[in-house]
């Protein structure tokens, strides 16, 4: 922090440098000061390339370049290692990122034991040191209780009336937890599919833990064993394989899922720019079967594309136009879309 105490001068000290400032969410104070720098250099042409800001805490870091940066900032969303980082072609691959999530420290650990362990004291930290220098007053333990919860029902319906009655608070203050874990990256609201098709839609998000090794960490899941003798393993491979898919989308569609009250569903919706969408279902088993609701639904919305991303590693047609296919080659799909 000492080098910042005069940012000013520490970037005349550094001219033509990168510099990096990492979790600046903790000096605010620096945002005015920075404004000023920013705009004397855009003056001279320098308009890229004078500092990388950090921020693990993204609500704060957002609030306060929104505020003092406006029009002088570019963010980029940074998610946890994936399938095609790691290696897409092995179902061994597969299953540790699924089971040790994208965190490095715990997706290399040396065993699966140390991988939890590291995982867990992410957890404890972040709940007992990190939350509360960031302003909310929440008792670590309530927030624990309530982020547990999330993970026990991975991929459900949000029912706030029933989370606050569990942890005997209001469903307002449930929403105001719910806004602070995603603003956090935490979790994931998938907002549903909405437009004028005629039907009784479910309107409510659907709730993921974003890094599935933190989930399964919160459940006390260590192995590959025991998470195929969980009840949230389907929703748990569901969660992993939707981050990885917006991992490599970079933010070039909206991602949905759409249900109706009388059981037409697709898991995963993405509607690119010029109103094309791709319907996606995923599937843990390996031999896959699609339900009469998905090709309804399909209809419903107008669906381009149609695929079942399924755990094996194999790419197939499987009728109605749906192509059967990996999570890599689903990834890879996506990328050739953006033009990357």
């Amino acid at each position: 922090m000492a080098k910042i105490q005069n940012i000013s001068a520490f970037h005349a000290e550094n001219p033509n440098k990168l510099i990096i400032l990492d979790e600046v969410q903790r000096a605010p104070q620096l945002f005015n000061e920075l404004r000023g720098i920013i705009d004397k250099e855009r003056r001279k042409g320098n308009k890229n390339g004078l500092f990388l800001f950090l921020g693990s805490a993204s609500m704060e870091l957002l609030q306060q370049s929104g505020e003092s940066l406006a029009g002088r900032i570019a963010y980029l969303e940074l998610y946890g290692i994936d399938m095609l980082e790691f290696d897409g072609s092995s179902p061994e691959s597969m299953n540790r990122l699924w089971i040790r999530g994208g965190f490095p420290e715990s997706l290399l650990a040396a065993t699966d034991i140390q991988s939890i362990r590291w995982r867990r004291d992410f957890i404890k930290t972040y709940l007992e040191r990190d939350i509360p220098q960031l302003g909310p007053r929440i008792p670590a333990q309530t927030l624990e209780r309530f982020w547990t919860m999330l993970a026990h029902n991975q991929g459900g319906v949000l029912n706030a009336s029933q989370l606050a009655r569990n942890l005997e608070v209001s469903s307002v203050t449930v929403n105001r937890y719910l806004d602070l874990m995603a603003d956090l990256l935490l979790i994931r609201r998938l907002q549903p599919w909405a437009s004028n098709v005629g039907k009784r839609l479910v309107r409510a998000p659907k709730i993921f833990v974003r890094d599935s090794g933190l989930a399964h960490a919160l459940l006390n899941i260590s192995g590959y064993n025991d998470l195929l003798s969980h009840p949230v393993v389907g929703g748990s491979w569901e969660g992993f394989v939707i981050e990885n898919l917006l991992s490599a989308l970079q933010g070039r569609a909206l991602p949905y899922y759409y249900r109706t009250a009388a059981g037409a569903e697709i898991d995963l919706v993405l509607e690119f720019s010029g109103q094309e969408k791709w319907a996606i279902e995923i599937k843990r088993s390996a031999a896959p079967a699609l339900s009469k609701g998905f090709h309804i639904a399909c209809a419903d919305i107008g669906a381009s594309r149609k695929f079942a991303v399924y755990s094996g590693m194999d790419r197939f047609p499987f009728g109605d136009a749906v192509t059967a296919i990996s999570l890599a080659g689903l990834m890879q799909e996506i990328l050739t879309k953006i033009g990357h």
